[in-house]
């Protein structure tokens, strides 16, 4: 999966890289179509907050994590986007079955 990240009042280091890489490792294995996903880190006084975006299926899945921790916000971020996914999957594999009018 291609990750790409761009910061808000935030230099991209070595070690949120690895955080990022690390949470989003179980979606990259659960959801191997998803191939680039987006997001925009950003560093306030009292709150930080993540936003990912990725396509699956022909759907936008976004998501947003608002902590006061950076480290938090990406695991709350990586949580929402697994729940996020697997409800889209739902929705795809409910109308797999549809019944045909007679």
């Amino acid at each position: 999966m291609n990750i790409q990240l761009s910061g808000h009042h935030v230099d991209i280091t070595d070690g949120i890289r690895d955080a990022v890489s690390q949470r989003f490792a179980k979606i990259e294995n659960h959801y191997p179509d998803i191939s680039d996903l987006s997001m925009a880190l950003t560093v306030e006084r009292h709150a930080q907050s993540v936003e990912a975006t990725t396509q699956y299926k022909g759907a936008t899945v976004a998501v947003h994590a608002e902590e006061q921790d950076l480290y938090a916000a990406i695991a709350e971020a990586a949580r929402k986007m697994d729940a996020a996914l697997a409800k889209r999957k739902g929705a795809e594999a409910s109308h797999r079955h549809t019944r045909s009018v007679v």
